[in-house]
């Protein structure tokens, strides 16, 4: 409510409170109406009730690290820990993700404020001189130059009767919960990438280590075969091969650091770190991943972050269907106007200087050539595409799952198995030795034992790393700690 108190010391009515006054009034309208468009509800999607390949793994329990969001935590690596914390602080990608859920946390309250009138005001003050020949003037009046000052308030209302302005703010809500569940698979991208490429890094550290080791062995072989040579017990042959299998085993070894190199520059990046300035001291990768608990498939739904957000798109194309059916209806708009207005300024605070004026208007749209009809199905056709993209994206999670499931029971067979073939590969190495030493066999034998030897003993270290790999996998595929909860508050 606008007062004022008057030089002459009496209280005048208030003309802009005759706007003012139509507010409760248009609350009301937009209370009373109706909301068009179909009411929503979640697609049904085909949920196993339980994955094939859950096998030993259903039984695991160290689930208290995953649900608490620090999944990584479930390794015990000190150094993991601390790369992985330092990605909500520094990643450039994941901070470009916050960027954008923060536009569309803004486009809710934008959509939200059509709730409410817009009023405006202002002030103009005008100068002005008429012609004395303007035609139809009059002669009775002689004046021809005169002030105007005005001080107007001006109120502007939708009434939303057919839930026009609710389905945006639906639209927008849903499309805001949608954002906020893309920065959460973003964050738990990142953080899967980082495991990753961690893991192989110290899968190579292992390889370098094997490697480095099996030098310093082929290096004790050939300086026993160049005595021998020196002894006359071996041949030049001999001395030449033992020379090849150490430089080659040399030249892996070396081989190795490029791709370490590359890794410890992405892990840079990840980070938010320049790659010239980070380096990461070698840490072989020697024990096997723990058991993951991947729950049931039912679960899933709540805890992939990119389910959730092609869940929330559904809902958001399906408020659209409702914006563009209120878009059949009539436009009601009630707006009103109030100030003060004067040829004075010593007089235009008073209550002969106020004026208002208020009015509905209803607009509808008679013809459009099937224009709304048209931007009606297109809606409708957004809403069935969202279906789909939210059904597949369910089909695509259980596959992910069930192929990290199979990777990991898969390869932890495939690993007993290697072991056995390492251990039967070091004993040949060790006959083959003793058959050289004695004279029974020649260098050839040794050389295939030795290549054989560290052939399996490399295949065992990259099988360590793939089930490491399998692993991360299996719980981004589920969806780490994350849960469809986080997202309602938005």
């Amino acid at each position: 409510m606008i007062r004022w108190q008057p030089r002459t010391g009496s209280l005048y009515a208030k003309p802009v409170c005759a706007t003012l006054a139509i507010l409760p009034l248009l609350g009301l309208l937009g209370l009373s109406g109706c909301t068009v468009g179909p009411k929503y509800a979640k697609p049904t999607a085909e949920v196993p009730a339980a994955y094939k390949e859950s096998g030993q793994w259903k039984d695991a329990q160290p689930s208290d690290a995953i649900a608490k969001g620090k999944w990584w935590e479930i390794y015990q690596d000190a150094q993991l820990n601390s790369l992985e914390e330092q990605i909500r602080v520094s990643n450039q990608n994941l901070k470009a993700a916050q960027a954008q859920f923060e536009q569309a946390r803004a486009a809710v309250r934008i959509s939200r404020s059509f709730y409410y009138p817009t009023i405006s005001g202002g002030a103009t003050a005008s100068g002005t001189r008429q012609s004395q020949n303007k035609a139809l003037r009059g002669t009775s009046s002689s004046v021809v130059t005169y002030a105007d000052y005005q001080i107007p308030i001006d109120v502007s209302y939708e009434a939303d009767l057919w839930g026009r302005i609710r389905r945006t703010v639906e639209s927008s809500r849903a499309q805001a919960q949608a954002s906020a569940a893309d920065l959460a698979n973003v964050d738990l991208s990142l953080h899967s990438e980082l495991a990753l490429d961690y893991f192989e890094l110290r899968g190579l550290d292992a390889q370098k280590q094997l490697l480095e080791t099996s030098v310093i062995a082929f290096q004790k072989a050939l300086e026993l075969t160049q005595n021998r040579y020196q002894g006359g017990i071996a041949s030049a042959v001999d001395v030449a091969q033992a020379q090849t299998v150490l430089e080659t085993t040399r030249s892996q070894a070396i081989d190795v650091g490029v791709q370490r190199a590359a890794l410890q520059h992405a892990i840079a990046v990840l980070i938010g770190q320049p790659a010239s300035k980070f380096s990461l001291s070698p840490l072989p990768l020697a024990t096997p991943p723990p058991p993951v608990p991947e729950g049931l498939p039912s679960e899933l739904l709540e805890r992939r972050p990119d389910i959730a957000a092609a869940e929330r798109l559904v809902q958001a194309a399906n408020a659209q269907i409702g914006v563009a059916r209120a878009a059949y209806f009539p436009l009601v708009t009630l707006s009103g106007t109030g100030g003060f207005e004067s040829a004075a300024i010593s007089t235009l605070i008073q209550g002969p200087s106020g004026f208002w004026s208020i009015g509905p208007s209803a607009i509808e749209t008679l013809f459009d050539a099937g224009r709304r009809r048209a931007i009606s199905d297109q809606a409708r056709a957004a809403y069935n595409q969202s279906v789909a993209l939210y059904r597949q994206a369910i089909l695509t999670s259980f596959q992910e799952v069930e192929d990290n499931l199979a990777a990991l029971r898969i390869l932890q067979e495939e690993s007993q198995t290697q072991t056995a073939a390492v251990a039967a590969a070091e004993r040949s190495l060790t006959l083959s030795n003793n058959r050289y030493k004695g004279g029974v066999s020649n260098y050839l034998e040794v050389i295939t034992a030795q290549n054989a030897a560290l052939s399996n003993e490399r295949t065992a270290v990259d099988l360590l790393t793939r089930r490491m790999a399998a692993s991360v996998l299996l719980i981004k595929a589920i969806g780490g700690g994350w849960n469809v909860s986080q997202i309602h508050s938005v």
